[in-house]
């Protein structure tokens, strides 16, 4: 599961209030919380590891008896991303759910390459200092994903 170390405080969420506190902030953001954006949202957040929009896909199909395609799945998860609902571990082309929707910062993974865990990490210093390094380049950072591939402690 993820671990958190972090200066900024914000309320975890799990199981159905996940659900429901993704619903008031996609709202609050304008977008409509539709049945299919929550079923994918419910899919997403019922896996502790980062999982594939064709791994949702197949997983809905199978629920509801009818094809979901992946790419309409795909635009879902976009719209969450956008929205701060989910995480997009970028090396995996996976996804996770954000546990704490609404509360913005940047995504810092340790991704093990032998289990496939990605534990998400909340620090203050490392994303002002990664924000540090693309300002005093003159770029503005939109979304800094910073991930460090390797084992974790039970695969070491």
């Amino acid at each position: 599961m993820a671990s958190h170390a972090h200066s900024h405080t914000h309320h975890e969420h799990h199981g159905e209030s996940l659900i429901q506190a993704a619903a008031r902030s996609l709202s609050a953001a304008g977008e409509q919380w539709t049945a299919m954006r929550e079923a994918v949202f419910a899919e997403l957040a019922r896996h502790d590891r980062p999982v594939s929009a064709y791994d949702i896909a197949d997983n809905l199909s199978a629920a509801r008896g009818k094809r979901v395609a992946p790419n309409s799945v795909y635009r879902i998860l976009d719209v969450f991303v956008t929205n701060n609902l989910a995480m997009r571990v970028e090396s995996a082309n996976a996804f996770l759910a954000n546990t704490h929707p609404g509360c913005a910062h940047d995504c810092i993974f340790l991704v093990c390459d032998e289990c496939g865990e990605a534990a998400h990490v909340d620090d203050e210093d490392v994303s002002r200092a990664v924000r540090g390094i693309a300002a005093a380049r003159g770029f503005k950072a939109e979304r800094p994903v910073l991930e460090i591939r390797g084992l974790c402690k039970a695969c070491t």
